[in-house]
């Protein structure tokens, strides 16, 4: 399929011939429901614990005889059920991350670039270069160009000029195209793509 391509000026640069099985796919939810859940959990660092019956500090020695007290039957102060006790089935140390087969992810990625192309929301930019790193300049080229939620991915450089103005922009963020994934693509509203992008993108999805 061909496509458009514009330039920070928002002039008119050209077109570009987009791979259909990249940029031409069904819409999966399924897939891309996957995905996300896959990366979110992923990032989970798994650092919350809780001190369990062995591991707090305090006397193991029986708090009161077992029968003729009229009370319940307790052992150590330890126990869960006592303030200052060992928490029971507390949280542990551990991964949050599963298995999510690379062919899976590679469709996921396919299938999200598809979606935004089936939804007019991909921009194919002829490049992502700035003269000047400020946030001012760059705030008008967007709005100029209608974007307010952006994801602009470029190629395995980025430029350091667009780096840094686009820093200081809540609403934008960019990556080099090795960086590029389906929860990125889909929290943002547009999904700019510079040549170089497609080009490296297509090289590795195909």
């Amino acid at each position: 399929m061909e496509a458009k391509v514009t330039n920070l000026k928002a002039e008119d640069a050209g077109t570009i011939e987009l791979a259909d099985t990249i940029f031409g796919l069904q819409p999966r939810p399924d897939i891309l429901h996957r995905m996300v859940i896959y990366q979110l959990a992923k990032r989970q660092a798994g650092t919350h614990k809780s001190k369990t019956y062995g591991e707090v500090k305090g006397s193991t020695a029986k708090i009161y005889k077992q029968k003729g007290t009229g009370r319940a039957r307790h052992g150590a102060k330890r126990a869960p059920q006592f303030r200052g006790g060992g928490k029971a089935f507390g949280p542990v140390v551990r991964s949050h991350a599963s298995d999510l087969p690379k062919k899976v992810r590679k469709l996921a990625l396919r299938t999200a670039l598809s979606v935004k192309q089936a939804e007019g929301k991909l921009v194919v930019l002829d490049d992502a270069k700035l003269a000047e790193g400020r946030t001012k300049v760059l705030s008008q080229m967007l709005g100029k160009l209608g974007w307010q939620s952006v994801l602009l991915i470029d190629g395995p450089a980025l430029d350091t000029n667009m780096v840094r103005a686009a820093a200081n922009l809540p609403q934008i963020d960019v990556l080099p195209q090795q960086g590029a994934n389906v929860y990125d693509i889909l929290r943002r509203d547009t999904l700019v793509l510079t040549r170089a992008a497609v080009e490296h993108l297509e090289a590795r999805l195909k």
